[in-house]
């Protein structure tokens, strides 16, 4: 198997694993800062031993992008316990258009007049989920406070993806895998408290954090190491667009969850103005702001 081949297999894998958190968060019993405790507990021990560079000392850099990162996985996992899947990832998303907006200031980095419509779209997108009311229903009891703190990981997730590139910019900005592995002990720590005691889980609860601290965080991440050096940015955004689009499919198959139309409506102009943005970055040689959080 040619090496492109095999890297554009390794992202596809990774965006399917990616996919599936919704699903199983919303499968556990468990407290939303019970999932986010031990899943980033156990990713943070799976990473350090798949990804050896992530043990090469932690540098300022790398402490300060953790903790972007330390916010955005537990954003991520207590906006899925309160709002739909669907919900979560497309708002979550949005992380490009904070990208665009903050990067003139944090990275020196310029924007140019197309992506002000970028913007734009993604701004009516971001508009529409809290257009309307949405019925609580049991798999999404809160969907209000959910969907503000699923658009709050999209910032936090932007300030993840503007780290590492800060990280990139300097040899001694630090290993971006240390980022992501010491994001992962601190959402671990910082979350443990609120989790405490972990009392009547099932073992069902048990295994299926095992699967999303070993699977759906460190394997993905893994594989989306091994492949990024062999495609093409364009390729790759594209690719990883597998996750949101998949991400409500696996929620409504297990749980019967259903967006709304407003939500459905957002994702549409979120995800499209994306793949839109990825095509022009390409055409201009730049570097397209990754939808992964």
């Amino acid at each position: 198997m040619l090496p492109t081949q095999k890297a554009r297999l390794q992202l596809v894998a990774a965006a399917v694993l990616f996919s599936t958190g919704g699903a199983v968060i919303k499968y556990t019993s468990m407290t939303g800062w019970q999932v986010a405790s031990v899943r980033s507990g156990i990713a943070a021990i799976a990473l350090a031993i798949m990804l050896p560079e992530a043990r090469r000392g932690i540098r300022p850099r790398t402490a300060l992008v953790s903790v972007a990162y330390a916010a955005t996985l537990i954003l991520f996992v207590v906006a899925n316990k309160l709002t739909t899947s669907a919900n979560t990832i497309f708002l979550q998303a949005t992380g490009p258009l904070y990208i665009l907006l903050l990067a003139p200031w944090l990275l020196r980095e310029r924007f140019r007049s197309s992506d002000l419509l970028f913007m734009a779209v993604v701004a009516v997108g971001l508009v529409l989920f809290f257009t309307g009311t949405d019925v609580p229903v049991r798999t999404a009891p809160a969907p209000a406070q959910g969907n503000l703190l699923a658009a709050l990981s999209g910032f936090t997730w932007a300030l993840t993806l503007m780290g590492l590139r800060w990280m990139g910019a300097d040899e001694s900005g630090g290993s971006p895998a240390g980022a992501v592995v010491l994001g992962n002990a601190l959402a671990c720590v910082v979350t443990l408290p609120l989790a405490l005691p972990f009392v009547g889980v099932r073992p069902a609860d048990w295994l299926a954090l095992g699967y999303l601290g070993l699977f759906q965080i460190a394997l993905a991440y893994a594989l989306v190491t091994r492949a990024v050096g062999r495609l093409p940015a364009l390729e790759i955004s594209i690719i990883l667009l597998v996750e949101p689009v998949l991400n409500p499919v696996w929620s409504w198959l297990v749980h019967g969850e259903r967006p709304g139309p407003w939500a459905l409506a957002g994702g549409a102009l979120i995800l499209g103005a994306t793949a839109m943005r990825s095509f022009l970055a390409a055409g201009s040689q730049e570097p397209a702001p990754s939808t992964r959080g």
